[in-house]
């Protein structure tokens, strides 16, 4: 596996990604279809995308930043098929390397579920274990997602 980093993607890699996120991410923040997931992207501010990939560039993993409030915010997916194996742990470093702070949403509960119905387990101990702190005190609650910020500081925790 090895990490493409990438302002811009391919059709065939924006499609990919759209089918990645349906699968991995809790069903209730699915897309409906290709041009709503690119409605999403178009959104996000001086985004970076890092690719995983294998030999054939198939994708099994993906991270991004943007800019949201003058603070660098990500997202991860990682195809289940592979987590647990250190590969979300390497995205994150590859990201940890071209900034001083990161910021981001997860999940605290194991109340969703994803498209094909089994449980979205919550990540925070993926995060936690890679540095990040949890902000109790500032949540995201909506018909969509209810989750935590974190926050992970070069030199602070990790």
């Amino acid at each position: 596996m090895k990490i493409i980093q990438t302002k811009f993607l391919t059709f065939e890699q924006k499609q990919s990604l759209f089918e990645l996120w349906n699968a991995e991410y809790p069903e209730r923040i699915g897309y409906k279809d290709l041009s709503e997931f690119q409605d999403y992207l178009d959104g996000l501010l001086g985004i970076k995308h890092y690719l995983l990939v294998d030999d054939f560039n198939q994708i099994f993993g993906w991270a991004f930043t943007f800019v949201r409030e003058d603070e660098d915010w990500f997202g991860i997916i990682i195809n289940s098929k592979i987590q647990g194996k250190r590969f979300g742990t390497l995205l994150l470093d590859e990201l940890k390397r071209s900034t001083s702070a990161l910021n981001g949403w997860a999940t605290d509960h194991q109340n969703d579920v994803k498209r094909n119905k089994e449980p979205y387990l919550s990540p925070l101990e993926f995060y936690t274990k890679n540095g990040f702190m949890v902000d109790q005190n500032i949540r995201m609650e909506n018909d969509k997602i209810s989750a935590v910020k974190i926050r992970w500081e070069k030199g602070i925790a990790g």
